[in-house]
């Protein structure tokens, strides 16, 4: 696959889909350009906040958890297609949301692991950074903390694998999961394309439209009752 681009009225060049050599590459990109996963197809105007990566837990390092204005936890897990097994992503990236809902009870601990890593990496609390980030109130903000909190007592993360490309099989097993249960699993496929000194990535985002669907029964379904 390639992609043709033009730079100043030079001549357009086409130019080949490229790879990624490691996946902290991957982790590293996310983590400083957090709008590269398409979550607007989720809901409008929503942004995305990397606060951490790895985060230790009793299953190993999450690759990273971000939050949102609305203070949904997302747990987001980066493979590369040259990994044996594909599918296992989803098994791993469940088995990390265990491991985290763990702190459920204490949240404080919690907190703490994420201020170490906000001072070190921004120079402030994960409050202060939220709060900048989102450009929220006192109010606004202890609002959006305690939703998180809510999100960690009842395990509701949303879980983002993602991949430079996905196999068939991973995509219907998300469609299976997300067709068939509570959990919200999405799988964002990076196109990466290297010309020179400019890098492009072409994010797709997988999963959303089951859930949508799921949302609109329900709804109806509680309505009928």
């Amino acid at each position: 696959m390639s992609i043709i681009i033009s730079r100043n009225g030079e001549k357009a060049v086409p130019v080949e889909k490229s790879s990624f050599d490691r996946e902290d590459y991957l982790q590293q990109y996310i983590y400083q350009n957090p709008e590269s996963i398409p979550l607007s197809q989720l809901k409008e105007n929503i942004r995305l906040l990397i606060l951490v990566r790895e985060f230790p837990t009793n299953s190993g390092p999450i690759d990273a958890i971000g939050i949102d204005r609305d203070g949904d936890l997302y747990i987001v897990e980066t493979k590369l297609y040259k990994n044996p097994d594909k599918r296992t992503v989803i098994a791993q990236a469940l088995d990390y949301g265990a491991a985290l809902w763990k702190h459920s009870n204490d949240f404080g601990e919690f907190i703490s692991i994420l201020d170490n890593h906000t001072k070190k990496v921004f120079g402030v609390t994960a409050n202060e950074k939220i709060k900048d980030f989102f450009e929220l109130s006192d109010e606004e903000s202890e609002l959006l903390v305690e939703n998180a909190k809510r999100s960690l007592d009842e395990g509701k993360f949303k879980f983002v694998v993602l991949m430079d490309k996905l196999e068939d099989r991973l995509r219907d097993l998300i469609l299976y999961v997300n067709q068939n249960s509570q959990f919200d699993v999405y799988a964002v496929e990076l196109e990466y394309y290297k010309h020179g000194e400019y890098e492009i990535m072409i994010p797709k985002l997988y999963g959303a439209e089951v859930k949508k669907d799921i949302n609109v029964a329900s709804s109806t379904s509680e309505r009928r009752k």
